[in-house]
C-alpha cells in the first residue's frame, strides 16, 4: 500500500547519510536539500554530528518520530534500523536504497521477507529494496539524476528499474516533458508498479492529478490488478504509455497444441495492454515521444496537415503517417487559394503545407489558424521549423507556443535543429512545451496512439449451465478430453459442431459412416497432429473405402479410436485459448488448418470476451480479406464467427483448469461457422 506518509513527510530521515555525494545516502539527502524540501531532516551516521549541514543521530533509537526513512547502509545492517524505526520511532513509509537482496541470492531474498514481514506487521509502506527512490511534489528522495522539473500537469512515472528511470527522465527533460512524481520501486517487495497504479487510481482527482502515466516493467506480478487500475484510470481520461521488456521468443514456453505455440507470455502482455487501452512502447524513444504526443490534445480523427519549411521531412513524416493507417489528404478550394495567395512564390498548399525556408513566423502563423479553422476536415497538424541560426527563429517559436494554448486541433512541433538551434529550442522548452526532435519517431508515436483501442466494455457473456460444465470438469484426469467430453461441452457452450462418432470396431465405422451420409472424413482419435502422421482422410465415399481406411488408421502409433464426420466445405479457421498464469485466458483467432503454422497470422485478447473485441479481433488478422471474400469466394459471417469466440470464453470463465484448446478447424460459410476438429486439456 502507498500511504500519505511516503507522498507527502513532514519529517524524513536519511539513514546512511553522507558528506560524499558519490554515495547513495549522500546523494539522496543532496537532492532534498537542494529541491528544497520544507520538513524536518534527519540524518543516522554513527560517524558524524552533522552531515551536509543536517543534524546527525548515532543510531535509530535516539531518532524522534519520523515519517519516512530512506536507508543506503549495506544490506546486513537494513533490518535492524527497519525493525527500531518502524517500532519505536513511528516510521510509516521506507525508501530502501540498499542492495543485495532476493536479487543476489537465496540469503538475500529471506533478509528481504523478513524486511517484509516487519513492514506488514506494523502497517508500514515499504519501496524497494534496490531502487533508485521516489520523487514527488514535495520531495526528491532520489540518488540518481537527474531531478526533472516538476509540474503537477506533467506525467506521473512508475518504473520497475532505478537506472532506466535515469534513462527515461534524462531523454524527457531533452525534449522538454515535465514530470509530477516518479517511482523507481527496485525489487518491489511489498509495493511494485501495479501498486503505484493502483494509488494513482484510487485518489484520482481529474482537477488537480496528473492525466499522462508512463510505465517502465520488466514483470506484470499481478496482470488483474494491473489491468483494473489502468484501464479505470483511462476511463477517467487518463492517457497511459509503457514499455515492458523482456518480450523475446526465448521467454516462451513450448507446448503440445497450436494455441499453446502461439501464444506465449509475450502475445498475454499484448492483450492485456489491448484490453486496458494502453498504448505499448518499445523502448526509451518510443515512451518520451508518446508521452510528449500525450501533452496535446487528443487526436479526433485520422487527418493530418503538416506544415514545413523542407520538403523532405515533410514528405517522411506523411509515408509513416499513411502506412500506419492515418491520412495526409490533399488541401484545396478557396481557403487553401486564399492561403497560397498570401505565402512567397513556390510555397505550397495542397498537402504538406510548405511555406519555404524564407517564410516567416507571420506566415507560419497564417498555416497554422487555417489549419485550425478553414480546413474543417483536418484533424491535426505537425509543424517542422528547422533552425540555421541565420535569423532569430524565437518569434515563431513563440507563435507555436501561443497556438498550442488555442487551438482546439493537436499541434506536434517538429524543431529538428538540436545542434545548431540549441539555445532556442531551450527557449521553447522554457515555454512550458515538449517538442519533437525527429519527424519519423513522432509519426510513428501518433500511429501507434491512433492505432490503440479504448479500453474494453465489461463483457456480457451468453448463459451456460454451470453445473454440467463443472461435472464434466470434475470428473475428468488432467491432460486431452476424450472426444465425447469435448463434444458435451461444445454442446453445453452452444459452439455449432459438426455430427461425429467416435468408433474403435471396423463394423461400427461402416453402420456409423452410413448413417452419416456419404461422403465423409475420417481422422484418428489420439495423436495430436493427425496430419503429421497420415491420420486424416478426406472424401470417403464409400463402404470399402471405410473399411480399407479403418484398417490403415487404426494401427497409427497412440490411436485409440477413430473419429467420422459428414465432408464439410467452408473457409478453414482456428479459435483457441491458452491459460497464463495471472492473465487468465488468451483467446486466439485466425485462419485455421494448416495456414495458422504457416502464417501465424492470429489475433489474441483476454477472456472474457465481448462481442465488439471479437469482432475487433477477427477485424485486425492480416487475412481479414480472406474472411470477408475475395475473387468471388465466398466470405464467412463474421457475426456467427464472433459469437463463436464469445461462447468460447464464456465457457473459459467457468472452467479454469481448461489450460490449452484448439477448435482447428472450424469451417466458415456465409450461413454458419461450425467446428469440424477439437482439442482439449486440463490440468487441476
Amino acid at each position: 500500500m502507498i500511504n500519505k506518509e511516503l507522498i507527502n513527510p513532514k519529517s524524513i530521515v536519511i539513514v546512511g547519510g553522507s558528506n560524499s555525494i558519490f554515495k547513495p545516502g549522500g546523494k539522496a539527502l543532496k537532492n532534498i536539500i537542494d529541491n528544497n524540501y520544507k520538513g524536518k531532516l534527519f540524518v543516522i551516521n554513527p560517524k558524524e554530528d552533522f552531515v551536509q549541514g543536517i543534524k546527525s543521530f548515532k543510531n535509530a533509537e535516539e531518532l524522534p518520530q519520523t515519517d519516512v526513512a530512506i536507508i543506503g547502509v549495506p544490506a546486513r545492517f537494513v533490518k535492524d534500523n527497519v525493525e527500531v524505526l518502524a517500532t519505536k520511532c513511528g516510521v510509516k513509509a521506507f525508501i530502501i536504497l540498499s542492495a543485495g537482496f532476493s536479487e543476489t541470492n537465496e540469503q538475500g531474498k529471506q533478509l528481504e521477507k523478513e524486511i517484509v514481514d516487519i513492514c506488514n506487521k506494523n502497517n508500514v509502506c515499504l519501496i524497494g529494496p534496490n531502487c533508485t527512490g521516489v520523487l514527488t511534489h514535495n520531495y526528491s528522495g532520489i540518488f540518481a539524476g537527474p531531478i526533472p522539473k516538476l509540474n503537477p500537469k506533467g506525467c506521473d512515472f512508475v518504473s520497475g528499474s532505478g537506472a532506466t528511470a535515469a534513462f527515461i527522465i534524462e531523454e524527457g527533460m531533452s525534449v522538454g516533458l515535465t514530470f509530477a512524481s516518479m517511482y523507481a520501486v527496485g525489487n518491489s517487495a511489498q509495493n511494485g508498479v501495479e501498486e503505484v497504479i493502483e494509488y494513482w487510481d484510487n485518489n484520482f482527482d481529474a482537477e488537480k492529478s496528473s492525466h499522462i502515466k508512463i510505465i517502465y516493467m520488466e514483470n506484470i506480478k499481478k496482470p488483474k490488478k494491473f489491468l483494473k487500475h489502468t484501464s479505470s484510470l483511462i476511463k477517467k481520461g487518463c492517457r497511459i504509455a509503457a514499455v515492458k521488456s523482456g518480450n523475446s521468443s526465448a521467454g516462451s514456453r513450448a507446448a503440445s497444441s497450436h494455441t499453446g505455440a502461439l501464444a506465449t507470455p509475450d502475445v498475454a502482455v499484448q492483450a492485456l495492454f489491448d484490453k486496458a487501452g494502453i498504448v505499448r512502447c518499445q523502448g526509451r524513444e518510443d515512451l518520451v515521444t508518446t508521452a510528449a504526443v500525450f501533452t496535446q490534445p487528443e487526436l479526433k480523427g485520422k487527418n493530418i496537415a503538416i506544415v514545413t519549411q523542407a520538403g523532405g521531412p515533410g514528405v517522411m513524416l506523411t509515408d509513416v503517417l499513411s502506412n500506419g493507417g492515418l491520412e495526409v489528404p490533399h488541401i484545396s478550394g478557396d481557403n487553401a487559394d486564399k492561403l497560397l495567395s498570401e505565402l512567397f512564390n513556390g510555397s505550397a498548399v495542397g498537402n504538406p503545407i510548405d511555406f519555404l525556408a524564407t517564410g516567416t513566423a507571420e506566415q507560419l502563423a497564417l498555416c497554422i489558424d487555417s489549419v485550425e479553422n478553414k480546413f474543417d476536415d483536418i484533424d491535426g497538424m505537425a509543424v517542422i521549423f528547422g533552425d540555421p541560426a541565420l535569423v532569430d527563429v524565437r518569434p515563431a517559436y513563440k507563435i507555436i507556443h501561443e497556438k498550442m494554448k488555442v487551438c482546439k486541433k493537436p499541434i506536434y512541433p517538429i524543431l529538428p535543429s538540436i545542434t545548431t538551434g540549441a539555445e532556442r529550442i531551450d527557449y521553447f522548452k522554457d515555454l512550458g512545451r515538449a517538442f519533437f526532435p525527429d519527424e519519423l519517431s513522432l509519426g510513428r508515436a501518433v500511429v501507434n496512439i491512433y492505432n490503440t483501442s479504448k479500453p474494453s466494455a465489461d463483457a456480457i457473456l451468453p448463459d451456460i449451465d454451470k453445473s454440467k460444465v463443472r461435472k464434466i470438469i470434475d470428473n475428468s484426469d488432467n491432460g486431452y478430453l476424450s472426444p465425447e467430453k469435448i463434444q458435451n461441452l461444445l454442446d453445453l457452450a452452444k459452439i455449432d459442431r459438426a455430427k461425429e462418432f467416435v468408433v474403435d470396431k471396423k463394423e461400427d465405422a461402416v453402420e456409423k459412416s452410413k448413417s452419416l451420409g456419404f461422403p465423409i472424413v475420417m481422422k484418428v482419435v489420439g495423436p495430436v497432429h493427425k496430419t503429421d502422421v497420415g491420420g486424416v482422410s478426406l472424401n470417403v465415399n464409400d463402404v470399402e473405402s471405410v473399411e480399407k481406411e479403418f484398417n490403415r488408421m487404426i494401427n497409427i502409433k497412440d490411436t485409440t479410436g477413430i473419429l467420422l464426420q459428414p465432408m464439410l466445405s467452408g473457409v478453414e479457421l482456428f479459435i483457441g485459448a491458452k491459460y497464463e498464469e495471472g492473465f487468465g485466458h488468451m483467446i486466439l483467432c485466425g485462419l485455421g488448418g494448416i495456414f495458422i503454422e504457416v502464417f501465424k497470422d492470429t489475433s489474441a485478447a483476454l477472456s472474457p470476451v465481448n462481442k465488439t473485441e471479437a469482432l475487433k479481433m477477427i477485424k485486425s488478422l492480416k487475412s481479414y480479406k480472406i474472411i470477408q471474400g475475395v475473387r468471388g469466394n465466398e466470405g464467412v459471417n463474421e457475426d456467427k464467427f464472433a459469437d463463436a469466440i464469445v461462447k468460447l470464453s464464456a465457457l473459459l470463465e467457468i472452467a479454469p483448469e481448461i489450460k490449452e484448446l484448439d477448435l482447428n478447424p472450424c469451417l466458415g460459410t456465409k450461413n454458419n461457422v461450425i467446428a469440424v476438429d477439437a482439442r482439449i486439456r486440463i490440468e487441476n
